[in-house]
């Protein structure tokens, strides 16, 4: 795992990324090795006016699973050639290249955008579609990963996308775990929506946190929105309403991305049977959960747990 700096560099871009990649939580394996590096090697100076010292140069990308570009300031300054040439050979080798804010415009310097959906901050989406009109360019979400290469939106969104990439790549229980370490929420769907354009009423809108809190404990129930909306003393038009402004989701999907949540950690860490696992996630079935869990994950919950699971 290897992150890409330039000068002036964002600490705070780069902290996202060396948060979740190079900090390993207590009584947690080791799964990634964080490196930094610059197409000059030396003192790199930041945004906020320090240096940072980077001791390896462009080669440390030929050695990379995972390159992290943690955003490029200004963003529409050229990149140098040899910057996007080092990019453009590491993807052809088969690594993962991946953006935090910014970042986006080095990946679509390079190329490794078109054709293609991404995102970058909600600043920035309209320069990034006028500069390259070749990527699909989507403001309202948080973070897009095709596998090889992905793109998150401002600063905040690129932690989500990193804790997403450890979700796919060691489990929802290891995500959870650096999540918990850094005091943050285990995950956010790419698809939640990056800000709320207009203030959210304190009487009729308040936080979600407490109903939220409580369906998450309740998953073995029969929760349905009605019963969310009256936990909420709210009507279920009302409780979609503010479901959408601060989440980006229907109560529905965001309800069903718990329970999905919940199974795969069982899956990796009990050896309970898939049926009683649909049972105590609230998804009824095995059929169901093997239904919902493809269409989301792409795999099966055997398979899943043939790769995540914890139980010797």
């Amino acid at each position: 795992m290897v992150a890409l700096l330039s000068p002036p560099q964002s600490p705070f871009e780069l902290a996202c990324a060396a948060e979740v990649f190079g900090t390993v939580p207590p009584d947690a394996p080791t799964h990634y090795d964080f490196r930094i590096c610059a197409e000059s090697p030396g003192p790199l100076q930041t945004t906020a006016g320090y240096p940072i010292l980077v001791d390896a140069d462009l080669t440390a990308l030929q050695e990379a699973d995972t390159v992290v570009v943690p955003g490029w300031q200004p963003p529409g300054r050229p990149v140098p050639p040899a910057v996007t040439e080092a990019l453009r050979a590491a993807h052809r080798r088969g690594t993962r290249i991946v953006s935090i804010c910014t970042g986006a415009f080095v990946l679509a310097h390079a190329g490794l955008l078109d054709g293609r959906r991404a995102t970058t901050h909600w600043r920035r989406t309209a320069q990034l579609a006028a500069a390259f009109p070749e990527v699909q360019v989507d403001p309202d979400v948080l973070y897009v990963d095709h596998g090889d290469v992905a793109t998150s939106a401002g600063s905040g969104a690129g932690i989500d996308l990193c804790l997403h990439l450890v979700r796919r790549d060691h489990g929802a229980a290891y995500a959870a775990r650096i999540a918990r370490n850094m005091v943050l929420p285990p995950h956010r769907e790419g698809s939640q929506l990056q800000y709320v354009a207009q203030p959210v009423p304190a009487k009729a809108d308040g936080s979600l946190a407490p109903l939220l809190e409580w369906a998450a404990s309740q998953l073995d129930s029969r929760l349905t929105v009605a019963r969310l909306a009256e936990r909420a003393g709210l009507s279920s038009r009302t409780l979609a309403r503010q479901f959408t402004r601060q989440l980006g989701v229907s109560p529905g999907q965001w309800l069903l991305g718990q329970r999905l949540d919940a199974a795969r950690v069982l899956l990796e860490q009990t050896d309970l049977p898939v049926e009683a696992i649909a049972t105590r996630v609230g998804l009824a079935s095995a059929v169901n959960l093997r239904r919902r869990f493809r269409a989301r994950l792409g795999t099966t919950p055997g398979a899943y747990r043939r790769t995540f699971s914890e139980v010797s």
